[in-house]
């Protein structure tokens, strides 16, 4: 076969930009899952269609115009994924009850090393985390889809007016009355940055907060929790619509429904540019630990700000790579867990 030296170099090349269309895809849909089915149909479609391509653009901006398309078409039944903050008002304790909503509804978690590239450049890489965070994924939300792409490619990519026009087929006075309009909206939306406190690699402060986080949640130690925690701190627990604020309510749910999650460990993960954890939970049956959540921490002003647990492990564990059993370690039997 003459040409397969030819497929195959079309392969790697495609091949090449597939973390960078899953963080653009990712952004378009806020789903981990439909961001890389569409960079699977971005890079089947560009292979079926390469023949085609006459080199008028760079290969990456025509990747860019297919991803862009597939999402738009993916975005046309116009639902919108949302955290549970954004559909309900926060549940007094005593009222909690735990009422599932379709996957659909909810934002996704998705690991840094999905849809964040290496970058050179601590600038862009800040951005680049910045943009996948939760809050600001939750506001890219309330867009539009066009001014998502606008907003995602100008603001985040870097690209210039004038090629986003071209990839999007429209004016460049177009593309930027789409910008500002984006920009209005997210500027409405006061919580969009509100996770940015957290510095990039964390601080000294940051890590100490996450060490003493870990030792206060595997002891299971509210007061010691309760002590990080910002009084207007948020507990959510997708694919429940129940979300809950303040250290008080927090606690007093962790004891009472969520009692069952005392001795759990935890293992840290990248999620969103933010810090994460496995959560495993003991498991009488089998022993050892069993998934539970995984939990992506907001941070600011030296406090917990907020504390995401996405229960859905069947689907997040294999995402992330994670073991879907911990055996007791030594010291767990030692101490008669």
């Amino acid at each position: 076969m003459g040409n397969s030296t030819a497929t195959t170099d079309l392969d790697v090349a495609l091949e090449k930009h597939r973390i960078e269309l899953t963080g653009y895809c990712y952004r378009m849909l806020g789903s981990s899952f439909e961001a890389e089915d569409a960079v699977q149909d971005t890079l089947v479609r560009a292979w079926r269609s390469y023949a085609k391509f006459e080199g008028r653009s760079s290969l990456r901006s025509w990747l860019y115009r297919i991803a862009t398309n597939v999402c738009l078409d993916m975005l046309a039944a116009g639902t919108k994924r949302a955290r549970p903050v954004d559909l309900t008002d926060a549940t007094p304790l005593a009222q909690a009850a735990l009422t599932p909503r379709p996957d659909n509804t909810w934002l996704e978690p998705m690991p840094d090393a999905r849809v964040l590239p290496t970058l050179d450049d601590p600038a862009e890489a800040a951005v680049a985390k910045e943009s996948v965070r939760l809050a600001f994924m939750a506001a890219l939300q309330q867009l539009p889809p066009k001014q998502r792409a606008v907003l995602i490619l100008r603001e985040v990519l870097a690209w210039k007016a004038s090629e986003v026009a071209e990839l999007l087929g429209t004016t460049v006075a177009s593309v930027n009355s789409a910008l500002q309009r984006a920009r209005a909206t997210l500027a409405e939306r006061a919580d969009a940055g509100a996770d940015a406190a957290v510095s990039d690699p964390l601080d000294e402060e940051q890590q100490r907060l996450l060490e003493r986080y870990v030792k206060a949640f595997e002891g299971y130690d509210m007061t010691a929790l309760t002590a990080l925690l910002h009084e207007d701190a948020i507990m959510t627990m997708p694919p429940f619509d129940l979300w809950l604020r303040g250290p008080a309510d927090m606690a007093g749910f962790m004891t009472t429904i969520g009692a069952s999650c005392a001795g759990s460990r935890l293992r840290p993960v990248q999620a969103n540019g933010l810090p994460a954890f496995a959560h495993y939970k003991p498991d009488p049956e089998k022993g050892g630990f069993s998934p539970w959540a995984v939990q992506v921490l907001e941070m600011s002003g030296g406090r917990i700000t907020g504390m995401h647990c996405f229960l859905d492990t069947a689907r997040w564990f294999p995402l992330f790579g994670l073991p879907l059993h911990l055996e007791a370690e030594t010291d767990d039997i030692e101490e008669g867990a």
